[in-house]
């Protein structure tokens, strides 16, 4: 599809949450700096219900974002068209002003993995994954953003550096890119690199949207710090800091404050929204 036929949608520069359903009546009552709400997508495919009437009601007092987890961008064999099909129905009902997805991979044949899987960045996984994006974009007719992973390892093939590879598939497909700033700070205390070197290297113009989430702290088996993508804690105050160094480069941008695992009241959630809001003014 041309770029002129494809959608360019953009969230508000301001701060968004990941959307639970326990928070409905607290982030419609009093929603703080919340200008924006994000789903998963494969949350929202069945047919009515009451996630989706929530959801209706949401839309019509927030901006959308439609977050993917199950697509495995990054898999060897051709995208799941039933899974991709369902996906076109869901953003063609809500119409949401941003999708996403992950740098990942999720199948091996006709099985599902729960999980979010690193790639080596070599041509021959350049050339599948920018595949992956333009069939994802053809068919729901917009742009998609790409989010980088939290990495554990390093794989010794690859021949691209990780910025390297994400502003490769842009110019290959047109696609925007999800900037997890945690996910940094994970690869970075992961893999001993420099989270401040990879926000410099980062094609930070071509950002639609940023998260925050917390992790957990671990040690490997040599002792040496092992960070956990966990979504389950406040963001730490290094995270918050590298959003600071970021935004410094890229301007307002839509940051979420991502909480999937053992999800706190409103309150809280909220606190860190406005957290995200003080970043944004500075």
């Amino acid at each position: 599809m041309l770029d002129s036929q494809r959608r360019f949608d953009r969230l508000p520069a301001s701060p968004g949450v990941g959307y639970k359903l326990q928070h409905f009546n607290d982030i419609l009552g009093d929603p703080g700096p919340v200008k924006w709400i994000e789903i998963h997508a494969e949350n929202y495919m069945g047919d009515g219900g009451r996630p989706l009437a929530q959801l209706r009601a949401l839309s019509q007092r927030f901006a959308l974002s439609v977050h993917g987890v199950g697509l495995s961008i990054g898999g060897e064999t051709p995208l799941d068209r039933d899974h991709l099909n369902r996906l076109k129905k869901l953003c063609d009902w809500a119409q949401p002003a941003s999708f996403s997805e992950h740098l990942a991979w999720s199948t091996h044949g006709a099985e599902f993995l729960n999980d979010l899987l690193p790639l080596p960045y070599t041509d021959a996984t350049l050339n599948r994954v920018a595949s992956h994006i333009s069939q994802v974009q053809d068919t729901l007719g917009r742009q998609m953003l790409l989010e980088n992973p939290s990495s554990y390892l390093a794989f010794a093939e690859s021949t691209l550096s990780e910025t390297e590879f994400l502003a490769e598939l842009v110019r290959k497909t047109g696609c925007g890119l999800l900037l997890d700033v945690n996910n940094v700070f994970i690869s970075a205390t992961n893999l001993g690199l420099s989270a401040q070197q990879y926000i410099d290297a980062y094609p930070l113009a071509h950002v639609g949207e940023i998260h925050v989430g917390g992790h957990d702290e671990d040690t490997d088996d040599t002792g040496a710090p092992l960070l956990i993508d966990s979504h389950g804690k406040p963001v730490i105050d290094p995270v918050w800091a590298l959003l600071d160094y970021t935004l410094a480069r890229t301007g307002p941008k839509p940051v979420l404050v991502e909480w999937d695992n053992d999800v706190p009241d409103w309150l809280t959630l909220r606190a860190e929204a406005q957290r995200a809001a003080h970043a944004l003014a500075a």
